[in-house]
């Protein structure tokens, strides 16, 4: 399992992000699950675990209203599996990574690819 975390996103976005991903891997959420507004404006964390696999079916690029930061997390092959699956669907820039042991997390952008 791997967890990936998502803001500074619309929500919609947000729902494209997590959509791309359940249509290639299991998941947590259900398939209509949509984040939900926080009142206040206050800075919104939405985040799914996906059980990576060795075979997964990539999607087309799929358009985002605005940027999308992603922070990914879990082992080596599930994070690097999920990263492959979003540079499928999204232009991705890496902003950081973090390893430890069994564990990495690396911090992306995403936006729409042109």
């Amino acid at each position: 399992m791997a967890t990936v975390s998502l803001t500074e996103a619309s929500r919609q976005d947000a729902a494209t992000v997590f959509g791309v991903l359940r249509t290639t891997f299991p998941t947590d959420r259900s398939c209509g699950y949509l984040p939900q507004e926080q009142p206040g404006g206050r800075t919104i964390v939405w985040s799914a675990e996906f059980e990576p696999t060795q075979e997964w079916i990539p999607t087309d690029p799929i358009p985002l209203r605005g940027s999308v930061s992603a922070t990914l997390q879990g082992g080596y092959v599930a994070v690097d599996q999920l990263r492959k699956a979003l540079d499928v669907a999204f232009a991705v820039e890496e902003r950081g990574t973090a390893s430890g042991d069994q564990e990495q997390e690396v911090d992306l952008r995403l936006t729409t690819k042109r």
